[in-house]
């Protein structure tokens, strides 16, 4: 590849694919409110009998995500299925009862471990970690929490990280996520489980949903990905051996201000595996 340039429309993208792979958070919302033309892109790819999974790093189960979705305006018929990091997360807390957890992350997380037989108790105290994001993303960083990351090491406690995600936008603006403090954790020597992309696990759950809607399997080629991410979204495709479709209206806009092409050089500086296409943002 000698350039790599920007795709007006996804039915331009999916002749060949049957399986949809699409990131929410940057794709078909911002936090506050749902992209119109993205949702109309996916509704309009399941009219024509493709099937869609949305695959999340949202901290929290399926019904939860399904919950926030209705209340940003986006259809339930834009998609088939939905598998987020929050759904392998409350697997790792179902198979170990009785167990005791510290959960660091806001309250809106409790799904995460609502119904499961866990013990919530204070850091020194847990055998794990769950990480669901920052107690508050509005004003904290990943720094605020170092010196609790050396009291976990001390006692040399597993965290299991619920959203992989460094950074996603608000709005206009971008706020940190579990992702940077597992990151932190582990640069310091913790041990941590990460859930979600760009990690296998969701990729097969995903793939598992899509056959129990198609009836079959369906192979990787037919398959295509779309994200804003070039970390989780671009990464966890190019491991799982499926295309990307970039959409660049997310954390990475400010990558693209005035860009209307990429030359290899570019393309290998920032995306190292490039995706199939950029789009700015999802239309059919």
């Amino acid at each position: 590849m000698t350039t790599l340039r920007f795709a007006e429309r996804l039915r331009d993208l999916t002749g060949n694919v049957d399986v949809v792979l699409s990131d929410i958070w940057g794709v078909v919302h911002n936090g506050l409110e749902s992209f119109p033309d993205a949702c109309a892109a996916l509704h309009t790819f399941r009219a024509q009998g493709g099937t869609v999974v949305l695959i999340t790093n949202a901290p929290r189960p399926a019904d939860s995500v399904q919950r926030q979705l209705r209340k940003l305006n986006v259809p339930d018929d834009c998609y088939d299925a939905i598998v987020s990091s929050g759904d392998l997360t409350r697997n790792f807390v179902a198979e170990r009862p009785g167990q005791a957890m510290h959960l660091i992350g806001p309250d809106r997380d409790s799904s995460i471990h609502r119904g499961l037989d866990v013990k919530l108790v204070p850091l020194m105290d847990s055998d794990y970690i769950v990480c669901s994001g920052l107690f508050d993303d509005e004003t904290e960083t990943a720094e605020d929490y170092r010196d609790m990351m050396q009291q976990a090491l001390s006692k040399k406690l597993t965290m299991v990280c619920a959203n992989p995600d460094i950074i996603v936008e608000r709005g206009d603006r971008l706020i940190y996520c579990a992702g940077a403090v597992s990151e932190l954790y582990r640069e310091m020597g913790g041990e941590v489980i990460f859930y979600g992309k760009p990690h296998r696990p969701i990729y097969d759950r995903a793939m598992a949903l899509a056959k129990a809607k198609r009836g079959k399997d369906t192979e990787l080629s037919r398959v295509l990905a779309i994200g804003d991410s070039v970390r989780t979204d671009l990464a966890g495709a190019h491991g799982y051996g499926i295309d990307l479709l970039f959409v660049t209206r997310g954390i990475h806009a400010g990558d693209f201000d005035g860009v209307e092409q990429m030359n290899a050089a570019e393309v290998k500086e920032l995306f190292g595996h490039p995706p199939k296409a950029l789009m700015r943002e999802l239309k059919w």
